[in-house]
This record gives C-alpha cells, structure tokens and sequence, in this order.
C-alpha cells in the first residue's frame, strides 16, 4: 500500500494523480473534461453530480492494481464555489464557482451591513469580493428564497468531493479563508460577518466542523469504496483549495519561494509563519493548508486573453513561439487589457477587455499576441512589490500551470518579476499537493514525525532545461512597460466601477 491518490476538482477538468511513495515517482495522471454554465451577465456554474461522474471515469481508466494499493486520497478543488445541501445531503442548485461575477450587489450589501471594506480587511482579513462563497449565499436567499430555506450545510467544491467519499461534512481552513467568513489570523468563523449576511438567520448552524491541516476527516464508506475499486476503509485526508494543494505541490512550504501559476486565471502566493493582511486588499489573505499562511493574488483572466486572441487571428499553438518571437519585449507601445470576464485584481468585476496603444506601425496580428501574453503576466506583477512590503523575501518563482510550458511565458515571468524562474519536473500541480498532503498525514499518523517541507523536499525536482533566469536588459524594458500598463489600468478603471 504504497500509493497516494490526489483527485483535483478543477473549472476545466477533473484530474486523478497517483503517486508512489517508495519510487517517488507519479505512477498514472488522468483527467475527465467538464462542462461550464456561462452566461453573458456573468454566471458561470456547475452541477456537483458532474464532478463525482467525472471522478469514476478518471479512476476507472486507472489500472485495478493500483488502485488496489491506495493507501489515502487527499482532495483538491477549485476555491469560492458555494455547494448548498439539503438536510437529506442533496445538492439544492447549481454550484457557482469562483469566476462567476453576477454577485458583485452582494458583495458590497455584506460589506456595508459590517460596516464597510476597511473594516472587513481589518478584523476578518479580507474585503467581500466577487467569487467569494458569502455573496453567492446571500445571492441564493434573494433570488432562489425557497431553496435559502432549505439550505442545511454549506461546503465547498472539495468538501463536497470529502463528503461524497466519507459521508463527512467538514472544512479546513486554507478553502475556508476564501469564503469571506473566515477570521483568517483565528481560524474560526467570523460572528459578525455572519450576521452581516443574515440577521434573522444563525448561519453557522449551517457551517461544517474546521478540521485540523494534520489529520484524516474520515474513510472510503464501503459502497462508494467498491463502486471506485479502492480498498474500503481508506483514509481521506482534509486536502483543501487549489491553491494550497499546489502550495504543497510545488515545494512553496517555505520561505522565499513565489509560485506563480498560468492557467484560466492566474495566482501568486507565497509562504507565510504569520498572518499577511494587506489594508489595500489586494492580496487575499489566505490560511493554508499546512497551518501557516498563503497570502494571493488571484487574477481572472490570464491565458484566457491569448487563446481568445489566438483563435480570432487563426494561429496554431504550435505557431504561437514563433510569432510573438518577432516582436520586442514591450510589443512596441500594445497595451492589452484582458479583462473579458470581468477581473478581481484590479477588482473591476464589471470590467472589460481593450487595446490599447496602436498605431500603424505596431498594429499586427504578431503585436497583438505577444501583448495578450506580456498582459497575463503584469497583471499578476502587481502582487510582487506588496509582498515584499509585507516582509516577504522572495528569492526565486515557481512556474506552473499550462503557461509554464511555453519558453516565452517563461522568460516573460522571469524578466517581468527579475527573479529566477524554477519548473518542476511534476506538472500535476494541485492534484500531486492533494496526494502528498495525504501522504504527509498519513505518516504522521504512524508516528513518522515529518514536517510538510521536509516530505516536499524528499519529492520535488527542478526540471533544468526548463528553468531560465532574467536578463538585465529586458529587465529594464519591461519596469517601464509595466508603469506603462499601470497607467492604462487606471485610465479605464472609472468606466467599469
């Protein structure tokens, strides 16, 4: 029984990762594509019966005998989405997940009734913002009142995938921090914030138990066991959000490391032994899922604004190199905006994409992607300066996600943030953190006494020919094309608040 199984509940996918404690290697990776509930004012959804189908067809194309070694899962999931339950466990609506942006009246409802942004940042860590879990709550009781009524638990994406498997609703504080409710530097669930989302109501009647980062939340429950084909009785461990299993995933479980990831949205988070609060508020700050801090930085749109602008000029991804390679760092004066489902940082969710800075001379098809990619990247620069403000040493990035394969993404981070950029030769991210967190609590609980950076450290490798370092001349390019970018953010800002 040597093998840790990390199920990852993404917005695009489900992912099941299988990874051999004895050869330290991933033994099998699968994923299960899922759908997505758009509309045009910004709802985006799922149903939770998808990410269970989703997980029984990942593990049934994984082979019976190792499956049949597994000695505990752990679970990651997409931060923010809010899973409502019935007294009876049912799921009572759709899940509205965390880029859903039609709650922003919600949010500034719960913040003025505790008393404005300032005291939010203040006493529970965080400001209310659109895809936390509190606004799509209180979005449920004003629009769906009779489903409000009958709301008896309120869990989280990878609760609900812990719930499913153990029959046990619980939370964890690292997912937990990214609700809104939580007081961040206590750990526990913030009364009055509670309050602010329903006066009439005691809502944490309907908040699951916080468990502790360290242990198991329960075991396999025997049909759900032999439907899967895993061993009855397996230990799930508390897992957590998305973030904080690829905390864990990526080795950022110590100082000076920065993980930087390039997917749909993009994060950059960092270690932290003590609380980061930021008063501007727009770090996220975060529990993790190890018992120390995350603070984050979470914008919406990041590959997203190259593969829109991909498709609408016709390139291949195999072609995308060789295209943005023939204009310079900075695409002559092109400024993207890529806000196309509104954006969190800045915090404009009503927010829309534009170009900017276009002339005859820089006005082609080449200029316009390699802005949509140098965008993705400065929107997530504008975290770094506030990390450091916040005392955090930052000696290098970790790069993951699908961005971290494209080499001009690569350099990109490395120029734009002047830190050296490290890939990992495991690129399965949150769903390898889910299977070594799990790992982690599992020996712990033979009485191997590990710590979470030691376990991580045992694992994680570099991969050397991907790593790249910053050169100093497009270092200096890049500083004034980023003040540039600033500026643009800030002109249109007033037309989207």
């Amino acid at each position: 029984m040597t093998i840790f199984l990390g199920i990852d509940v993404g917005t695009q996918s489900l992912k099941a990762t299988c990874f051999d404690a004895v050869t330290g290697r991933i033994e099998s990776s699968v994923s299960e594509p899922l759908e997505l509930i758009s509309a045009s004012d910004g709802t985006r959804e799922q149903e939770a019966h998808w990410w269970v189908a989703a997980l029984k067809n990942c593990l049934a194309q994984i082979d019976p005998t190792l499956r049949s070694r597994v000695a505990a899962i752990g679970v990651s999931g997409q931060q923010h989405g809010f899973v409502a339950l019935a007294a009876d466990g049912s799921v009572l609506a759709p899940v509205k997940l965390w880029c859903d942006t039609v709650t922003t009246a919600q949010c500034d409802q719960i913040m003025r009734a505790f008393g404005g942004v300032e005291r939010c940042i203040s006493e529970v860590g965080n400001a209310i913002l659109p895809g936390y879990t509190a606004p799509k709550i209180l979005w449920l009781k004003q629009h769906h009142p009779e489903l409000y009524e009958r709301l008896n638990t309120i869990l989280l994406p990878h609760d609900y995938i812990n719930f499913f498997l153990t029959g046990q609703a619980v939370m964890e504080c690292g997912d937990a921090s990214g609700t809104g409710l939580l007081d961040i530097r206590r750990r526990c669930w913030h009364a009055g914030m509670l309050a602010a989302l329903d006066k009439t109501r005691d809502l944490s009647a309907c908040l699951p138990r916080l468990v502790d980062v360290d242990e198991f939340v329960g075991s396999l429950q025997p049909a759900v066991a032999s439907e899967l084909g895993l061993p009855i009785g397996t230990p799930v461990s508390c897992g957590g959000g998305d973030n904080m299993m690829a905390a864990i995933g990526t080795g950022t479980v110590a100082p000076g490391r920065l993980s930087v990831s390039l997917g749909t949205s993009g994060t950059l988070f960092a270690y932290s032994d003590k609380p980061i609060v930021d008063d501007g508020g727009t770090l996220a700050a975060f529990c993790d899922s190890t018992g120390a801090w995350l603070p984050l930085l979470c914008t919406m749109n990041c590959t997203v604004a190259t593969e829109l602008t991909r498709d609408l000029l016709n390139v291949a991804l195999d072609e995308l190199e060789r295209r943005v390679q023939r204009v310079p760092p900075g695409s002559d004066g092109v400024v993207t905006l890529p806000f196309f489902q509104g954006e969190r940082t800045p915090n404009l969710p009503n927010g829309q994409a534009s170009v900017m800075g276009l002339n005859s001379d820089n006005y082609s098809a080449d200029h316009l992607l390699r802005s949509a990619m140098e965008a993705a990247i400065f929107g997530l620069r504008t975290g770094l300066e506030i990390f450091r403000q916040q005392g955090c040493e930052l000696s290098s990035v970790r790069l993951t996600g699908g961005g971290a394969h494209s080499a001009t993404w690569r350099q990109m981070v490395a120029d734009i943030f002047d830190l050296p950029v490290d890939v990992l030769t495991h690129q399965e991210g949150a769903a390898l953190g889910a299977a070594l967190q799990a790992y982690w609590v599992y020996r712990n609980s033979r009485g191997d006494k590990v710590s979470i950076a030691e376990l991580v450290d045992e694992v994680i490798e570099l991969e050397a020919s991907l790593c790249c370092r910053p050169n100093p001349e497009t270092v200096a390019v890049y500083a004034h094309h980023f003040q540039n970018y600033l500026r643009h953010v800030e002109a249109v800002t007033p037309l989207y608040r």
